[in-house]
């Protein structure tokens, strides 16, 4: 064992820096604090390339007097607490003494302050080497603090930094946080020259969400307020149609500091039980107001983690306050029909009186009237041109004899109107424009095996020689389409959408999308960059059917966040599955009889054995073990 050595005052400092400044968006943290500690009004934060090279953090509180601005930077000086019964009872979101020491050890840094007392303020600059100057200076009241060069002394720490895009954005996420913390402050965040955040500092929380995660989010939220057992509880929940696929978006706050507590995780999505669909979790930001004494935030340096005195009263008053929001403000979501068109055609009492416009024909001068035909089917949208007058399907009166009654020779097909084939009955797949499975559906289907039908909306059942066929339709059409996107790509899928689609991430999940753009593109999404927390979907597989493309994204974004890691192969295949399952027949689906047969016929003909995530697509039952069941055979 070697010989024992106390480490110099530098090393011991690099040290401990380390466990209090991790990155940038550790020093802004703590530098914001300090600000909101100081009873700012205004807080604006600025960063270029991701923070590296300089963050600069301006308020407006009480300044810092020239007499205790070089005691600041000392390890373990504060003016938060003064003995150890102060640790029982911590109110400020600082206290270890240890932020401003810990940055001025790896980074540049200068400070510009000024008390309401003082007539002139203090520019004071300092190192890793220590302090270099100390002078006057002229500045409004409240403290500037300059950060440049972080982490210029300890290449070892800069070499794990991140790309300027994923620091720049972990100091958004932690602004946000801030933002929503405290929105009596008004926040400010320029990002290389750029505003992306202004709250207004009004005090409204629903003001400081709306500049936070936008218009979409904060439309589909519930307003929370409860009280029990002295805790009290206040914020917003999201409605149960606005359900995420991850918990990135639940925001907790004890006193005023942003937490991560699976105590109140469990209990809010307890509350929400029988309300969502499965692999769907509410979104929430919500405060804490806990006794001081009943909480202890004195748990890790970055005091992200807290620990309660008696956690029931914590889980008791977010899951009844939950509740009772949800009982209270969610109501059915209401859907407004577009305004019906008023008809060029004179309203008319019976169906004898519809008479359609004549139609010329080049090699005939007289007009021929067409005959009343089927309405179309619903959900779908056809147009019958006439020179006279435009007629949508929605225009067709309900009245209309039914197709029968026009068949025969004589009967004429009206262009863009399709017939209804009377061999097979219409199915509510139909309606619901269910994703079709292969091409043969249009087809006659001739399986080699008999389709005996199918059981509870996902078995299929196949008499194939001697044995019984059950066959999963989700697990076989999912397996088809993965197949399918890896062998042509997602690109050969894409689709440009009509109208760009918004969605709003947490800002981890973010700056994840953000590096791995040309990865979504390879997935059939073509993704762009709207600023603050957004991403612009401009395009998404067709197999989708446009639905569900948001949650997609979503579901997308938070893997990419949690699996950085991963290999771009095993990242790009999780994309083909996450596709592929989200576009398959779901199970319970009603699927119509050529639909059935088609994929019956492709299951054999491919030999589909398992889905993506390795369920058996079908099984035997022979007729043998049948008929032993019956007693027909020993």
């Amino acid at each position: 064992m070697g010989k024992i050595n106390v480490l110099d005052k530098h090393v011991a400092e690099l040290i401990a820096a380390g466990e209090v400044v991790e990155r940038p968006a550790s020093a802004a943290k703590e530098l914001v604090e300090n600000a909101v500690d100081a009873g700012a009004a205004g807080v604006t934060v600025e960063i270029r390339n991701g923070g590296t090279t300089f963050l600069r953090v301006t308020d407006n509180g009480c300044g810092i007097a020239r007499e205790d601005v070089s005691l600041a930077f000392l390890r373990h000086a504060t003016s938060k607490i003064s003995a150890r019964n102060d640790l029982d009872n911590i109110g400020t979101l600082g206290f270890r003494g240890e932020a401003l020491a810990s940055v001025a050890a790896v980074a540049h840094v200068e400070l510009l302050t000024r008390t309401e007392e003082e007539l002139a303020g203090t520019h004071y600059v300092i190192d890793g080497e220590g302090e270099q100057a100390c002078e006057d200076a002229g500045c409004p009241k409240g403290t500037t603090l300059v950060v440049r060069n972080l982490f210029y002394n300890t290449p070892a720490r800069m070499k794990f930094l991140k790309k300027d895009v994923t620091e720049g954005n972990a100091v958004a996420a932690v602004v946000d946080k801030e933002a929503l913390a405290h929105p009596e402050i008004s926040f400010r965040f320029l990002r290389d020259g750029r505003e992306t955040l202004h709250t207004p500092g009004d005090g409204k929380l629903k003001s400081a969400v709306y500049a936070v995660y936008g218009r979409e989010f904060t439309a589909g939220l519930l307003p929370a307020e409860y009280e029990m057992n002295g805790v009290k509880l206040s914020g917003f929940i999201s409605k149960p149609a606005a359900a995420r696929p991850n918990r990135s978006m639940q925001n907790f706050f004890i006193n005023g500091r942003y937490v991560r507590t699976r105590t109140a995780s469990v209990a809010l999505e307890e509350a929400f039980k029988g309300c969502l669909m499965t692999k769907k979790v509410p979104a929430c930001v919500l405060h804490l107001s806990v006794p001081l004494g009943a909480v202890d935030v004195n748990v890790h340096p970055a005091k992200m983690e807290v620990r309660f005195l008696n956690e029931k009263p914590i889980f008791d008053v977010v899951y009844h306050g939950v509740k009772t929001a949800l009982n209270r403000g969610d109501e059915p979501s209401v859907i407004t029909l577009p305004k019906e068109r008023e008809s060029p055609l004179p309203r008319v009492e019976s169906a004898a009186q519809i008479r359609f416009a004549p139609v010329p024909e080049p090699a005939v001068e007289e007009d021929k009237s067409f005959p009343p035909v089927s309405p179309p089917q619903r959900g779908r949208s056809y147009a019958v041109h006439d020179s006279a007058c435009d007629i949508e399907a929605d225009d067709v009166p309900d009245f209309m004899p039914p197709a029968e009654s026009v068949s025969g020779p004589d009967s004429q097909q009206i262009a863009g109107v399709p017939a209804r084939s009377t061999d097979l009955p219409p199915s509510s797949a139909e309606e619901k424009s269910a994703p079709v499975v292969p091409e043969e559906c249009e087809e006659e289907p001739k399986p080699p095996e008999r389709l005996v039908g199918e059981v509870f909306g996902t078995y299929l059942i196949l008499e194939r020689g001697d044995c019984l066929v059950f066959v999963d339709k989700h697990a076989a059409h999912e397996r088809m389409l993965y197949e399918k996107l890896k062998s042509e790509g997602g690109e050969a899928f894409c689709q440009m959408l009509l109208e760009p689609i918004p969605v709003t991430l947490e800002k981890k999940e973010y700056s994840a999308v953000l590096e791995s753009l040309d990865l979504c593109r390879k997935a059939g999404f073509e993704l762009e960059d709207f600023g603050g927390g957004t991403v612009l979907v401009r395009s998404a597989p067709m197999i989708l059917g446009g639905e569900g493309v948001a949650d997609a994204v979503m579901e997308i974004a938070g893997y990419l966040a949690a699996n950085k890691n991963d290999l771009t192969t095993r990242k790009i295949d999780w994309l083909y599955h996450n596709v592929a399952c989200r576009a398959a027949i779901k199970a319970g689906d009603n699927t119509s009889p050529a639909e059935l047969a088609a994929l019956a016929r492709r299951v054999e003909r491919e030999d589909v054995r398992y889905c993506p995530h390795g369920r058996p697509v079908s099984f035997l039952l022979r007729r043998k073990d049948l008929e032993r069941q019956f007693g027909r055979i020993p």
